[in-house]
């Protein structure tokens, strides 16, 4: 063997064992992560206005709230 062939061996296994320890630790942080997903959201009735509901709409994992306005159509 050249010193070539055994570099490359080398070199070869170092990226093999690389990959395989960030493998592991990317599937170790999947099962260990407890984190719902973001697309969750929660809407709530929080007043009411001129007989119409406002709803306070919070996104999973945002900082803030929007608000808006439900009226029930009467038929």
């Amino acid at each position: 063997m050249t010193e070539h062939e055994i570099g490359f061996k080398e070199f070869r296994n170092g990226v093999a064992l690389t990959l395989g320890v960030v493998g592991v630790a990317m599937l170790f942080i999947a099962i260990l992560s407890n984190n719902t997903p973001i697309n969750e959201s929660s809407f709530e009735v929080v007043d009411k206005y001129k007989g119409c509901d406002i709803i306070r709409y919070a996104p999973n994992q945002a900082a803030t709230y929007k608000y808006f306005m439900y009226c029930e159509k009467n038929k």
